[in-house]
């Protein structure tokens, strides 16, 4: 019995610290499963555990709860910058400019009245900081704001986390009370709602899709491949070609000749189709078996790039039509159906479907790899670059015009800016940037879970005193944060910029990076539309999420 007395009481012992740890997280993992009105606040029921037992007492040594508590959100960090990582410049495409101004308009709302209730109030600047995270169910910017603060202080402050932890329940809650608000005020049917996306259709506008056209246009007749591509601007493949003289198919190669009445398989997608099919001719009903059914002896595989000396080679590099006589027609990447045109990079894991002769093929199979067993291993050394360079870029300090004193990105800041980088451009530079969807997946539930822990122990002694001594009242705050930003866009959204209601709700989400509220959202509808749109306000909106906290600490401490 001595022994176990000692293994719980000895702060500084490796086992006490894994013993408390691991009870901290099965306590709050089985309690994250519960559900309320169809609703769980998750992972951050490992932050109330936390809470918990530290107000029993139980602890760890400062030192190591730091270094465990940093590691931890290295690792959260480095998964949420490699998962919004390659969607973040593609955001800003087309509709995404106007999604992300809104949700930019969600996190300068909280902002400004995170800041007016602090001089109202009298709030601690440092407290209101940690309740605006937790408004906004925002982790990382709860992490980003406690090393600032230490960085400024010299010693962490518990209160931070406090309000984080004070704030996030009625947030979930608010979020929820906002949407319900919002088809309250517009009387939004979700059925018509519905319809009108499937109208709009424009989930399918920039996606790979293969055609078959028939050679009408005299324009085009007797003139080769190479020529027709620098006529039609647009994303396009010509895969086969059936002869209408001989009604011979073969793969198309950059010298064969159109003529009148030829057969072409053509991928390309929605928004382009419309153009080529005026310059070459018109549209017949001919599917990708009905190709395969007249030539037994061209086939199409999809394989998977494997090979780690051809990554971030263009397709022209690659030279495959050329030296093996087949085609390269679409790439699917990420889910994703994307056209191969000729300057497109390859990345390790693109699912490539390769279209030719079985042999041919064969040959290919050995360029590509094709080897699942290679893709399962985690590239160690993607983590580790990325976490090196953001711990350099973190440690740089810069001056911003009017702040007292000099800035710093800061660990967190600096692996996530480092990791969008790496994923967005380490192709161009030979960088394998693939990791399995599980080695991400499990740094980034590992680290989120680990962190909240630590931050749980650090306010657990003081929490419940604080909050009987009027700390309550931050539970008042944090609605206020979440509630009214939310509101105001949500209502400008839909009444002066129309927005469906489901591209509202994925937009609102994405804006305070809540993946429980859309979770909520799958509960009125399987439409895909709100995680769509969550993914694309959602990389700008944890990158502001993270810097912000740190800029108000650096402002007004």
């Amino acid at each position: 019995m001595g022994s176990l007395y000692e293994l719980f009481s000895s702060t500084g012992s490796v086992a006490h610290t894994i013993l408390i740890l691991s009870l901290i997280l099965c306590v709050g993992i089985v309690l994250g499963r519960i559900k309320i009105f169809g609703v769980s606040l998750g992972v951050a029921w490992v932050l109330f555990a936390g809470i918990f037992f530290g107000h029993l007492g139980l602890e760890i040594d400062m030192p190591t709860l730091q270094f465990i508590k940093q590691a931890s959100m290295v690792m959260f960090i480095y998964a949420i910058g490699m998962q919004v990582g390659p969607s973040f410049f593609a955001s800003f495409k087309e509709g995404g400019i106007t999604l992300n101004i809104l949700a930019v308009s969600v996190v300068f709302l909280g902002v400004i009245i995170t800041y007016l209730i602090h001089i109202i109030s009298g709030t601690p600047i440092e407290v209101m900081v940690g309740i605006m995270s937790g408004a906004v169910t925002n982790t990382p910017g709860l992490g980003a704001a406690q090393e600032t603060y230490k960085s400024i202080i010299g010693h962490s402050n518990s209160s931070i986390a406090m309000g984080y932890a004070v704030a996030y329940p009625m947030a979930i809650t608010g979020i929820i009370i906002v949407f319900g608000l919002i088809r309250w005020i517009f009387k939004i049917n979700y059925k018509q709602e519905e319809e009108e996306l499937l109208k709009a259709q424009n989930s399918n506008r920039i996606e790979a899709k293969v055609y078959s056209l028939e050679v009408v246009n005299p324009q085009i007749f007797g003139k080769n491949i190479v020529d027709i591509q620098s006529i039609i601007k647009g994303s396009f493949v010509i895969s086969r070609i059936q002869y209408f003289n001989t009604g011979q198919i073969e793969m198309v190669k950059s010298e064969t000749i159109l003529n009148e009445n030829d057969k072409i398989l053509i991928v390309s997608n929605e928004e382009n189709i419309g153009v080529i099919t005026t310059l070459i001719g018109n549209r017949i009903e001919m599917t990708h078996k009905d190709w395969a059914k007249l030539n037994s002896q061209i086939v199409s595989r999809r394989l998977i790039v494997s090979q780690p000396n051809i990554n971030g080679k263009t397709i022209r590099q690659l030279n495959l039509r050329n030296l093996y006589r087949v085609n390269i027609s679409r790439i699917n990447r990420a889910g994703l159906n994307i056209i191969a045109t000729p300057n497109l990079k390859i990345q390790i894991g693109d699912r490539v479907t390769v279209v030719g002769e079985e042999k041919a093929l064969m040959r290919v199979k050995e360029v590509l790899g094709n080897s699942l067993k290679t893709l399962d291993t985690p590239n160690l050394f993607n983590i580790f670059l990325c976490v090196a360079l953001g711990v350099i870029l973190g440690s740089i300090s810069f001056t911003i015009p009017g702040v007292p004193q000099a800035m710093k990105l800061g660990i967190s800041g600096g692996v996530l800016i480092s990791s969008i980088f790496i994923s967005n451009f380490g192709a161009r530079y030979k960088i394998i940037i693939y990791n399995p969807a599980s080695t991400t997946l499990m740094f980034r539930e590992i680290g989120i879970a680990m962190f909240l822990v630590c931050v749980g122990l650090s306010a657990g002694k003081n929490f419940v005193s604080i909050l009987l001594d009027g700390g309550y009242v931050w539970i008042l705050y944090g609605a206020i944060i979440t509630i009214l930003p939310l509101l105001i866009v949500g209502i400008i959204g839909r009444w002066y910029f129309k927005l469906n209601y489901f591209t509202l709700v994925g937009l609102l989400s994405g804006s305070v990076t809540s993946a429980t509220a859309l979770a909520f959202s799958k509960e009125t509808s399987d439409n895909p539309t709100p995680a769509v749109k969550y993914t694309t306000v959602f990389p700008l909106t944890m990158l502001l999420r993270v810097i912000i906290p740190q800029l108000i600490l650096l402002f007004f401490l």
